[in-house]
């Protein structure tokens, strides 16, 4: 087939060889499927990806939700039992009228183990969400064993009792000294008990500040 023989006016396109037909509208379609993909499928498949990681988002999130669902009576065991501890450490928390007999206890504890009291000196209270600290300080004369003995009971008490600032140095000859033949020692701390926080109450020391 002789390509100058072919006359290429489009009017006598119908004459042209087959092959020559087959070949223009082979590129024809290629150029008309490139527009196609150009400007409307390429939009669908980016569309189609964006949909297909949202179903995957929403399967990881069902997949999530199934095994809380699943889990559900466990998780109300779990919260059941954190409720009860929960209601076991207020109970631990003396509530307005039992102060006066912590405080009581707590010297009571120290007189127990041996110790002397140079200072027990109850602060104002300390407001938190739902209770309140109540800081002692003390300063206490004994030796090691009685010290020992005295955080010891603090511990075993029925109620939440902590300690800090422990700070423990020679005390200066007494007649105590004498007496013992020995050199006690001078224990300074800070007890903190806490009380319950009725619903709405407030501490002591923030209703003097207000007036």
């Amino acid at each position: 087939m002789n390509l100058s023989e072919i006359n290429w006016d489009l009017e006598n396109a119908g004459a042209w060889p087959l092959p020559i037909k087959a070949a223009i509208i082979a590129l024809l379609c290629f150029i008309l499927s490139g527009l196609w993909y150009y400007l409307d499928t390429q939009d669908q498949m980016a569309l189609l990806e964006t949909e297909e990681r949202k179903e995957l988002e929403l399967k990881t999130k069902f997949e999530q939700r199934q095994q809380k669902a699943a889990n559900l009576e466990e998780y109300k065991a779990q919260m059941a039992e954190i409720e009860k501890s929960f209601g076991d450490l207020l109970r631990q928390l003396p509530d307005k009228t039992q102060v006066p007999e912590l405080l009581v206890d707590v010297s009571q504890t120290g007189l127990a183990a041996g110790l002397e009291f140079e200072l027990f000196k109850p602060g104002a209270e300390i407001a938190k969400e739902f209770y309140a600290e109540l800081p002692i300080e003390i300063r206490v004369i004994g030796d090691y064993m009685e010290f020992g003995a005295f955080v010891s009971g603090l511990a075993s008490l029925p109620r939440i009792v902590t300690i800090h600032n422990v700070k423990i140095e020679p005390h200066k000859k007494d007649e105590r000294a004498k007496k013992t033949a020995k050199n006690p020692l001078v224990m300074s701390a800070l007890v903190r008990t806490y009380r319950y926080l009725d619903e709405g109450a407030v501490p002591a020391s923030q209703i003097k500040k207000s007036r």
